[in-house]
This record gives C-alpha cells, sequence and structure tokens, in this order.
C-alpha cells in the first residue's frame, strides 16, 4: 500500500544519526524572525489604526512581507490575532518577571515598574483588543480564554516571585488588583484627556503609600 510505502521511505536507516538533533535549523529560525515581524507589525497597526482599520493587507505591507508571505504563516486574521494576544500577554509577564527580580519589592519601585509597562505601545495594542471584543463576538471568543490563561499565570507568578507576601495572600491580590485598575485607568485617561499629567505623580504616590498599609506587618511597624 502506498502508506506502507510511505513510511518505508521516511523509516530511519539503522546506524544512522536522525537529522533532527534539536537545534534549530536556519529555516525555522528564519520562519520564526518572520513570524515575529508580523506580529510586531500587527501591534503596530493596532496603535496606529485601531483593530477596525488593522487588516491582513496592512499588517503585510507594515512588516515589508507579501501578503502571501504572510498567509503561510498565518492562515486567516483570527490566528494572527491569536498570535498578537499571546505575544502581549508573553510581554507582560517578562516586564513583570524583570521588574520583580532588579528590585527590593519596595511598592515605589514596583508602581514605577508597571507605569513604565502601560506607557508604552503594546499596552495601548492590548486595549484597543479589549475595547473592540467588547462588540465583536468573534474577538471575544478569542480573548476571553486566554485572559484567564493570562490571570492564572500571572496570579501564580506573583505569588512565587513575592514571597513576603505569602502570610497575606488576600491582601496581596487586593494589591495586585488596585495597582492594575488603577494605573490603567490613569493610562486611559490620559490618552483619551480625562486626567491631568500633573496629578499622575501624586497619585502614584497614593497608591505606594496604601500598598505599603497592606503588605504583613505594617500595623505591627507603625504600632513600633
Amino acid at each position: 500500500m502506498a502508506v506502507n510505502s510511505a513510511r518505508k521511505a521516511i523509516a530511519p536507516v539503522a546506524g544512522r544519526k536522525p537529522a533532527d538533533d534539536g537545534k534549530p535549523t536556519r529555516q525555522s529560525l528564519k520562519s520564526a524572525q518572520t513570524r515575529s515581524r508580523l506580529i510586531e507589525a500587527t501591534i503596530q497597526c493596532l496603535v496606529k489604526v485601531g483593530y477596525s482599520g488593522t487588516t491582513t493587507p496592512l499588517v503585510a505591507s507594515e512588516a515589508g512581507l507579501s501578503r502571501g508571505a504572510m498567509l503561510h504563516h498565518f492562515e486567516n486574521s483570527a490566528t494572527l490575532i491569536r498570535a498578537t494576544i499571546v505575544e502581549l500577554h508573553e510581554r507582560r509577564l517578562r516586564a513583570f518577571r524583570r521588574s520583580s527580580e532588579n528590585s527590593q519589592h519596595d511598592p515605589s519601585t514596583m508602581v514605577s515598574a508597571y507605569w513604565r509597562q502601560v506607557q508604552k505601545p503594546a499596552f495601548i495594542a492590548f486595549q484597543e483588543l479589549a475595547m473592540a471584543a467588547r462588540t465583536n463576538s468573534e474577538l471575544a471568543q478569542i480573548m476571553r480564554p486566554l485572559q484567564i490563561e493570562y490571570r492564572e499565570r500571572f496570579n501564580a507568578e506573583a505569588i512565587a516571585l513575592y514571597p513576603e507576601w505569602h502570610s497575606a495572600p488576600e491582601n496581596f491580590a487586593q494589591a495586585m488588583a488596585l495597582s492594575q485598575t488603577l494605573m490603567e485607568g490613569m493610562a486611559m485617561s490620559l490618552l483619551t484627556g480625562a486626567l491631568d499629567e500633573a496629578m499622575v505623580p501624586s497619585l502614584l504616590h497614593m497608591l505606594e503609600d496604601k500598598i505599603r498599609t497592606m503588605r504583613p506587618g505594617a500595623g505591627t511597624a507603625s504600632a513600633a
């Protein structure tokens, strides 16, 4: 049978080392680079023209590739958008890890690190997707499970990276939620002109002070 013949054709010859030794090939590296270019181009398009204006031809043009080359890596816009959301989540997680590793876990350092993240184009791109998903059921179906997965990963990593909060998990969850909600809301308000930029430093300081009062042992330290 043809299937058996095909199996014989691809069966490894005894004593011969398999061609795949686990190292990335030149072709696989090139393919990964092209995918990265397309995802980055999608992010740039979301920032420039929003979700409704981000079409596959525009993304291909932004990436400097033909539409055919793009379709070789992403068969449709849904797969491209999904890959973009995954990349945006990965960037946020990487930034979160870096900020925890490079600081003494002081609230001011943590707040400053997250505030820098919400000033970047990746944050704007994600907000464009999140707002569009409110009225776009197909996009919502892509985003919802990825958001749940991201939240679970973020919470798990946060607990592991900040062991000093282990004795007060509820306070930690509230501190993280307060920080994300406030700073992301501030970033969006700046974009729409609803917040005076001069108020940003004082609001961030207020957040830092609030987090300090929520830390384990804060009451004991203040009483002493």
